[in-house]
């Protein structure tokens, strides 16, 4: 048993701040000397722990003092066999789980609405991608979880597969049967890998959704900084008792950086003690926070802000009630036209916003007339904004048409077109709205009518474009032929 109380990366760093070294090694700002107005907006503090890898703080790359007990700590918390620290982000996590498990030529079942970080550790690996394509709610247009069926079909069809690949929860909240797909994937000999990205929460609330630790998954990325309170780009790459956590080291440091930040480690390790002691407190502030503006919101008229009604026992096993999704189409707006509308007249910054919905992360920082106001604004747009609702799309996700692995449509030789001219061809890039960042189109799928107009349709409601060489995504990398 390990005391949670501690925190020894965060405690080593107070004892080198009182040890007066004299720094003659990286960074170069020497504990803010060298740099007056970066020290005044961060702050002396900060300074003075932004600093290298030494012997009294250990090394990220190769622990074996304060962050090997600092990641040991961490995975009792998260009842894990071992954790590490991720100072890439969830995205480096995801690479890294992914590049474990798969080889150059082998399989991995997946769900298509991924994030790109998945689909790229496939161009990096060279493993060739098995979709499941998800179930679709044609009301929300949204896409939901994994129907265990198609997962049944996927591995039956797929027996020689590596590893299957969950999202859970999804950016909206919705969760799979994970442990039931877990059962499944373990009795033909595939390892399960959970982005659980959006997660974090239920590893310490109650009445969540079950974690993938819990549901006996082998391996789980973890966003630490999204509702676990760390800082940007900090994170936990969880693993059960069958992963060689020694090989893992390995594959993590083939793209993880040498120079790991000494802010985003300690704030791993603070966050990590103040969810350990009192995270059903801090979740069940949330959760109700939630329920509060899901009610006042659907009172409201037009709104949809959606939540366990959605569960089927399936594609929609269960459903994370701190989410405070909405679906805005009923006002004839699409959600990032409610997200733009928000930020510019309101002040208000909210997740994202896509074609028909809107999410705003809920967390205990959040304060009661924070919701109120955004309640308020939620409401006043409606009256000032809203239309008629004919004429606009509502699906968030077209199913693709693999034609090529993402490695060899990514690395092909390929030819820059107009956009209008691309239908029938093989992209070799990634299409996405930014976030959630699940890609469009991903290198290897056909590019059809549906999906052109789809791309048109977003950059005129103004949803963020990225992924491709042109920034305009006036045109479109495709194989030659």
């Amino acid at each position: 048993m390990y005391d949670q109380n501690r925190a020894p990366i965060y405690e080593a760093l107070q004892k080198f701040k009182k040890m007066r070294v004299v720094p003659f090694d990286v960074p170069g700002h020497k504990r803010g000397r060298g740099n007056a107005e970066l020290t005044e907006f961060l702050g002396q503090s900060c300074m003075d722990v932004d600093v290298n890898s030494m012997k009294p703080l250990d090394n990220l790359c190769h622990p074996v003092s304060v962050i090997k007990e600092a990641e040991d700590i961490a995975a009792e918390a998260f009842c894990a066999a071992n954790a590490f620290f991720m100072v890439g982000g969830t995205t480096s996590a995801v690479q890294s789980m992914i590049m474990y498990a798969c080889k150059s030529g082998d399989k991995i079942i997946l769900p298509r609405n991924v994030h790109r970080s998945a689909i790229n550790a496939l161009i990096l690996c060279d493993a060739a991608p098995v979709y499941v394509d998800p179930d679709v709610n044609n009301k929300l247009g949204i896409s939901l979880g994994m129907s265990l069926g198609q997962v049944k079909k996927a591995i039956e069809e797929n027996p020689d597969a590596k590893a299957v690949l969950v999202n859970n929860p999804t950016y909206y909240g919705v969760c799979s049967d994970l442990r039931s797909i877990v059962k499944l994937a373990h009795e033909k000999g595939m390892l399960v890998l959970v982005d659980e990205a959006h997660g974090t929460h239920f590893y310490f609330g109650e009445d969540f959704p079950v974690s993938a630790m819990a549901a006996g998954a082998d391996i789980a990325s973890v966003s630490m900084h999204k509702s676990g309170g760390s800082l940007t780009q900090s994170s936990f790459l969880l693993m059960g008792a069958g992963i060689n956590s020694d090989y893992m080291r390995q594959i993590i440091n083939l793209t993880q950086t040498t120079s790991a930040s000494y802010l985003l480690l300690s704030s791993l390790d603070i966050s990590r003690k103040r969810l350990a002691l009192n995270g059903k407190e801090i979740f069940a502030r949330t959760v109700e926070t939630a329920g509060y503006a899901r009610s006042e919101i659907n009172s409201i008229g037009g709104y949809y802000a959606f939540s366990k009604e959605l569960i089927n026992g399936d594609s929609v096993f269960d459903f994370d009630t701190s989410k405070l999704s909405v679906h805005t189409l009923s006002i004839g707006l699409a959600g990032i036209e409610v997200y733009d509308i928000l930020r510019d007249e309101y002040d208000i910054q909210i997740e994202f916003g896509d074609i028909g919905n809107i999410l705003a992360y809920l967390s205990v920082g959040d304060r009661r007339q924070d919701i109120e106001r955004l309640i308020s604004a939620l409401s006043e747009i409606r009256r000032r904004f809203g239309r008629s609702s004919s004429g606009m799309l509502s699906q968030e996700y077209i199913n693709p048409i693999v034609a090529l692995t993402p490695r060899k449509a990514f690395y092909a030789d390929k030819v820059s077109m107009p956009l209008e001219q691309t239908a029938g061809r093989i992209c070799s890039e990634f299409v996405m709205c930014y976030p959630p960042g699940i890609p469009i189109l991903a290198p290897g799928e056909l590019i059809t009518d549906e999906i052109i107009l789809y791309i048109k349709y977003a950059k005129e409601k103004g949803c963020q474009m990225t992924g491709t060489e042109d920034i305009t995504l006036e045109r479109l990398n495709v194989l030659k032929r």
